[in-house]
């Protein structure tokens, strides 16, 4: 499902602004782009995304702007300075070089000179995650409204499945005993006239009945219809339980289209499969 949320923050000395993405994908796909001194904070960030989605590959982008006083605070580390200082001029001694250095070299070393907050994630994982769990309730509001007509579009391609296996459920009786009229005619057709053999007959009839029968399989069917709607119905995310719902109803759907040798059974089969074909489509984007 796709959806975009943002948010903003003040937190560890800066502005912060998160920006979630998501598009459709059969299972969730995190995508995180972080400043370099958020780094460490990338697998909290998706953890987080994962306890409120299972579908989509969703994109985390977040910007961290320091303030004026925060970006000029430096320090000095003393101690990696003479260890520096040390080990150039006993190279210097060891080579006959001049040893002379100036604050134009150490400045230079970012080990030596290193920003205040000593290179460390520059606010608190709980703030950063706050800013990030309100960009993900602009996320799952925008899924939610477009979930809304997704599971309208669904019932309706759902009643017209079920409108149409009433259609079968009505027209395979009907089918069955205009079979057996043609097979008894047929029998009489070739006898020309001389006594047919009921007991062969009839059984005939009945492996005819069996082959052609269709009522287990709109039962079924009916059934998987009948659990797509509750899915549909509840709260739980339901796009896998629906994929699969889909699976076992195109079984079904097929067998009534091998057993409806029927330009009514086959025309309503054709149906359905189209019906069906628009839910799988759809499913691919649900939650």
């Amino acid at each position: 499902m796709t959806g975009f949320g943002t948010a903003e923050g003040v937190c560890g000395g800066g502005r912060i602004a998160v920006s979630a993405r998501s598009v459709n994908h059969r299972h969730l796909q995190v995508q995180c782009r972080l400043p370099l001194s958020l780094q460490a904070m990338e697998a909290p960030i998706r953890d987080r995304v994962r306890e409120r989605l299972q579908r989509g590959h969703v994109s985390i982008a977040i910007s961290w702007e320091q303030e004026p006083e925060s970006r000029l605070a430096f320090r000095v580390d003393v101690a990696r300075a003479k260890a520096l200082q040390g080990a150039l001029q006993e190279l210097a001694r060891e080579l006959g070089l001049d040893d002379r250095l100036d604050m134009a070299f150490f400045a230079r070393q970012t080990d030596v000179l290193v920003p205040a907050d000593g290179g460390e994630t520059p606010v608190e994982p709980d703030e950063l995650l706050l800013v990030v769990d309100q960009a993900l309730d602009g996320l799952t509001a925008a899924r939610a409204r477009e979930g809304a007509a997704l599971r309208a579009a669904l019932e309706r391609s759902l009643a017209l499945l079920e409108s149409h296996a009433t259609a079968v459920e009505v027209r395979a009786p009907l089918r069955l005993d205009e079979e057996r009229e043609r097979v008894r005619a047929r029998v009489a057709d070739i006898l020309e006239g001389r006594d047919v053999p009921q007991d062969r007959l009839e059984l005939e009839i009945v492996l005819l009945a069996e082959k052609l029968d269709v009522s287990e399989e709109v039962v079924r069917l009916r059934a998987h219809i009948r659990a797509a709607g509750d899915a549909l119905a509840g709260t739980a995310p339901c796009g896998k339980r629906l994929s699969f719902l889909g699976q076992e109803m195109l079984r079904e759907i097929n067998t009534i289209g091998s057993k409806g040798a029927d330009t009514a059974i086959v025309a309503a089969v054709i149906e359905m499969k189209i019906e069906l074909e628009k839910i799988r489509e759809q499913v691919e984007n649900l939650e």
